[in-house]
Parts: C-alpha cells; structure tokens; sequence
C-alpha cells in the first residue's frame, strides 16, 4: 500500500491565520513554503541598561517587527532544508545579506551636532585645521513649506552639515559631467521613466502595494520615520513611526532570482512627494526606484558592466544622480542614474598604486575621462577580494574603504588618490563608518574587534574588545557625541549588541609606552606634528615615521600612499563597552540610531526598536548595575 509522506510544515509561519490575501504556497524540494504577513510583537524584560558614572540609564524595548521571509521563485535552483556551509561546495548559493535598513524622514531635519571638522583640513591637506558651526540658525533653518511639498520644488540642503557652494562636487572639473537644464522644467524632480506595477521585465516578480495606501500617503506625518529594509528577494517600505499598521508594508517588491542587499536613500531629493532609492542586488543590477509615484529605472542590467554582487550602495553627497556602488570582485563604481550602459572595458591610460603586497587602486576609468556618455562615471579596482563596505565622510570629500583582504583605504575620492593604507589585526574587515565631526574612522570586523582610527594622526588609537564573534555593523551616536566625547554601538554574529563611549581623556596608556609618551589626557603615543608639515610627504616623511607605528611608501604617478603595519597589542589602548547585551537568538546585521530610538536588524528579519531614556522620567534611571547575559 503506498503512503504519502508526513506533511512538513512552512520553513516559516509568522501568520497562524491567513486571510485570503495570503500567497499560494510554493513547493520547493518538497517543503511548503508559504509567503505570510509581517508581525509585531512586544517582548517583555528586554531592557537595555546603559551605565553612565553613577546613573543606569535604560532604553526600554517599544517592540519587534518581524518580516516575512518570501518564499523562493519557482524559477531559483531548490534550496535544501539545511543550508549547505561548505566553503568548497559547488552549490549555487544566492549571496544574502540579512535585513538591512535605509532610513529617512520626509522633512528635513537639524543636524544632531553643535560642530563638524573638515577632512580636507587633515593630516593630508597643508591647510590649518578648521571648525565650522553644523548647528543651524532657527531663522536660517526652515522645515519643508507648503512650496516643498511640491515635487516641482527645488531641492532643500538643511539636512546637510556641508554646503554645496563650499565643497567641491565629485568630478567638477569635467565638463561633461555639469547638470543639463530641461527648460520650464528644470526644476522639476526628474523621476524614472518605467511604471513599476505594470513592468513586464522578468526581472521583477510581483508588487503588491498596501490597500490604504493613497489614504496613507493624504494623511502621512512629514517627520514619521520611513524605512526601507531586504529580506531576502523582498523589499518593502514601511512606516516605522505608524502606531497601528507599522507590521503592513506600504509596498513589497519581490525580485527574481535575485536578491536585494542594500539601499540608501538620498538626502538632498527628498520631499514630501519625492523619494530617490537606489538598490543593490545580489546579481549586480541596481534599481532606481520613487515610490510615491511607483516608477523605477534598472542600472547595470544583467550586469552588463559588472556582473558580481553589489555589497554596499550609497549617494554621493550634494549630487542628484551620482551614487557609488561596492562589487564583490573588489571594484568601487560610479555610476549616473540617469545615464545608459554599454559593456565597460578599462580605458588604457588608467592609473595604478602599487602597495607592499601588490596594487591597491587602479583606475580603470576616470571621473576626468572624455567619454562620459554612458555608465560608468568611474571605475576603481581596490582589490582582488570583495569589498565589504565603505562609508564618506561628513563633508563629503573622504572614502573610507574595507575588504574581505583585511585592509581599510583612506581615499580623496575628489581627486582619486590612495591616501592610507591600514591593515585588521587578522581576517577581513567587514563595517566601517565615520565619526559625525569627521575625525574618526570605525572598522569592524572577523577580528571580533571595533577598531578606531584617527584621520589626523594616521594610526590606530585604540581596539574595542567585547565581540565574540564578527563584527558585522559598527555605528555612531550623533545625539550622544560632542567634541569632547562620542558614544557609537556595534552588533556582530554573537547576537549582542555593544554599546561604547570613546573620548580623548579616558583611554588608559597602554602598558609598553614609554614614560616620555604618557602625556596625561592624550590618547595619542606622540605628538602630532603640525598639519601643515606631514602632507608634503617628500620633505616631511622622515618625521612622520615613529615608534608607534610602522609606514611604508609607495609611489605610483608622482602620488604616495603610506602603507601602515599591524599595531601590536602592547602599543594600542583597549576600549571596554558601557553595555553588552545579547538581544536576539540570531545573528545581528544592522544598527541605527534615531533622535527617539535605536534601531537594530538580524540576518533572519527581526527588527527591534528601544525608546531612549526620557530625561527627567524616573522610570529611565536606576542606581544599581542591571547585569544582561
């Protein structure tokens, strides 16, 4: 007699009653795998104490969303019950990235901080160090008016800490490069041309949008926090700030055989009626999407210029159309919104900068290149291995860059010059972000530390120990950091995550500094030299080598790139947490902070959002150490 198998269950069942809405199910490998809704849920005891001196501060959890794990497209080679970690297997594995977020608020906002720091005033520039005020005039500043909420408004920069007429824009020297006018309409926000409800491109599987979507988009609160987060072959919108349908997506996308791993949002576009996006997806393709008017444009399609994963996507700052896109074969591409493509081959005349271990920048095509009639703007290949991440710093003029090879390159983008080359204590670096005042970088990464590198001292100043597993997002606080003090966290694979406050006075000497290097409340081992004397690398090298660290020179065109060693433990502070907590069962992949929150996402679609303590609220203080596991 033949018996059928045991029915399995879904590999998820977030929804114990579908409503008719819910997808078919799909069988795949024989598991039924059905598509459900997001849920919301509100843990409790899942508090966050943070010590600050005497007084615990506690964040306390507001709730956790979690988001529908899509079911695989028929069309997607079978997928097994357990996923194959066999680094030599053969197996086509769809790269993922977790759930990672791009946040934004429809109006502009403030800056959180009093101050900011010009890059270009650093150790690389001759010119003496400046501050400039970030904190806007209440006269000066004005939110978006009833003339922004047009989508024929001219774009507002109030959101930004630098200005547009004060830093140079990428590729400014090339004529070919200026902004066209469009007549009458020049002022109106260009959007992408192709309906993205009615695409037939094979490439996009299904949108569903929300059925209240035009009575939300009436009623919407301009300073409500949206987001847009991947899972999987999934992107959705959300409204993180609704308190009723927080768990419904204003719109889901889902992709075919392919899957989305990053987006940003840009800053300068937005308007009430007017989002740009652009997404990176685990084929190279990059989407350019608007929501409110449902409209996308497809970048790179089927990888006609690169074919391997885009693992970090951001815009450029001050542009409306240029945005810089990370490849997985180790190649930083800028690329125009707007413009086609056509099969990319490096141009001859490119540039190369050699390092210790082989080329660490070669310029397949220039942002001064004559031939900017088709994608790409630029080309560099940094490395033979993938790049894990970058970030620009908050005057828009630095790159900070890191790959699975374990090196971090500083980059004056502007001018497309290798500045420093620094090196993980082992393994790949994974993260990286700047400080919001534009002097410290933070890497994360397979090291299980947080590194942090000062850009004027060139070195490593200290290592934060409190992972035991990768570090896989490392962020700054701009509500919580001055200039004196900052406060940033990390998440990693461990599921914690780690809370740190860094300022120049705490850090203890470490144990083998000599006795004329501990001057008291510097976290440096020397002295700075003067900034106008260690950028001239020809006349001033010599006194720029130091105990403390290790350098190295290679020259390529007339240019340097000062190549930094590994620091031993011994010459480099270690930083402990204010908090360590493990805050999900699985592995954390992003974290943000907001003016009322703090955000954190895992691989497997889990978003937790914690209120900030209110001041004055004595349910936000406790004199005694809350000890987390």
């Amino acid at each position: 007699m033949f018996v059928l198998p045991p029915q399995q269950a879904p590999l998820r069942t977030s929804n114990p009653n579908p409503t008719t809405t819910t997808l078919n199910a799909v069988l795949t490998n024989g598991i039924s795998m059905t598509e459900t809704h997001n849920v919301l849920s509100h843990p409790a005891g899942a508090e966050l104490s943070v010590g600050e001196g005497t007084v615990h501060r506690i964040y306390i959890l507001r709730d956790e969303l979690h988001l529908a794990t899509p079911p695989p497209h028929p069309s997607e080679a079978p997928l097994s019950v357990q996923p194959n970690n066999n680094p030599l297997a053969t197996s086509p594995v769809v790269p993922t990235a977790g759930t990672r977020l791009s946040v934004t608020v429809l109006n502009q906002r403030s800056p959180a901080l009093i101050y900011k720091i010009n890059t270009a005033t650093s150790a690389r520039s001759g010119a003496a160090q400046t501050f400039h005020s970030i904190k806007e005039n209440s006269e000066v500043r004005s939110s978006v008016d009833a003339s922004s909420s047009d989508t024929n408004a001219s774009p507002s920069t109030n959101d930004f800490s630098y200005a547009q007429n004060t830093v140079p824009a990428f590729g400014e020297g090339n004529a070919l490069l200026l902004p066209g006018t469009f007549g009458k309409d020049s002022l109106k926000r260009r959007k992408p041309k192709n309906n993205i409800l009615k695409s037939k491109s094979s490439f996009i599987s299904r949108v569903i949008q929300h059925e209240a979507l035009s009575k939300w988009l009436q009623e919407r609160n301009a300073d409500g926090l949206l987001a847009f987060a991947n899972i999987n072959r999934a992107f959705e919108w959300l409204d993180l700030s609704s308190s009723t349908h927080k768990a419904d997506y204003l719109t889901k996308i889902l992709f075919t055989k392919a899957h989305a791993l990053c987006a940003d949002v840009n800053a300068i576009t937005k308007g009430l009626n007017h989002l740009d996006v652009i997404i990176g997806f685990s084929s190279g393709d990059i989407l350019w999407y608007e929501p409110f008017s449902a409209k996308y444009g497809r970048i790179n399609k089927n990888g006609v210029i690169n074919a391997s994963p885009v693992a970090e996507i951001r815009w450029i700052p001050g542009s409306e159309n240029l945005f810089f896109a990370a490849h997985a074969d180790g190649t930083l591409i800028c690329y125009d919104k707007e413009k086609e493509d056509a099969t990319f081959v490096a141009e001859e005349n490119g540039i190369t900068t050699n390092g210790p271990a082989g080329p660490t920048l070669t310029i397949q095509k220039s942002v001064n290149s004559t031939n900017q009639k088709l994608n790409p703007v630029s080309s560099w290949k940094l490395s033979n291995q993938k790049i894990n991440g970058f970030a620009i710093s908050s005057d828009g003029q630095h790159l900070a860059v890191v790959s699975e090879d374990g090196t971090l390159r500083v980059i004056d983008y502007l001018h497309e010059r290798l500045l420093d080359l620094y090196s993980s204590y082992y393994g790949g670096l994974i993260c990286v972000c700047w400080s919001p005042d534009g002097k410290y970088i933070l890497t994360g990464g397979q090291d299980d530390l947080v590194s942090i590198w000062s850009l004027a001292e060139s070195r490593i100043v200290a290592r934060c120990q409190g992972h035991s597993s990768w570090v896989t997002y490392v962020a700054f606080d701009p509500w919580r950091c001055d200039e004196r003090s900052y406060r940033f966290g990390s998440v990693g694979e461990d599921c914690r995550l780690l809370l740190w406050d860094f300022s120049v006075g705490m850090l203890h000497r470490p144990k083998a500094s000599s006795v004329r290097q501990r001057e008291r409340g510097s976290i440096s081992s020397y002295m700075p030299l003067p900034l106008s004397n260690r950028y001239h690398r020809t006349d001033s090298l010599t006194s720029r080598l130091r105990s403390s660290s290790i350098l190295s020179t290679e020259s390529a065109g007339g240019e340097d790139v000062v190549t930094h060693e590994v620091e031993p433990k011994s010459n480099v502070a270690i930083l402990p947490p204010v908090m360590s907590k493990v805050v999900e069962a699985d592995p954390l992949c992003w974290l943000g902070f907001e003016e009322d929150c703090l955000i954190i996402s895992s691989q497997t679609g889990r978003i937790r959002t914690w209120d900030r303590p209110k001041e004055g609220r004595s349910d936000s203080q406790v004199t005694l150490s809350v000890s987390g596991p």
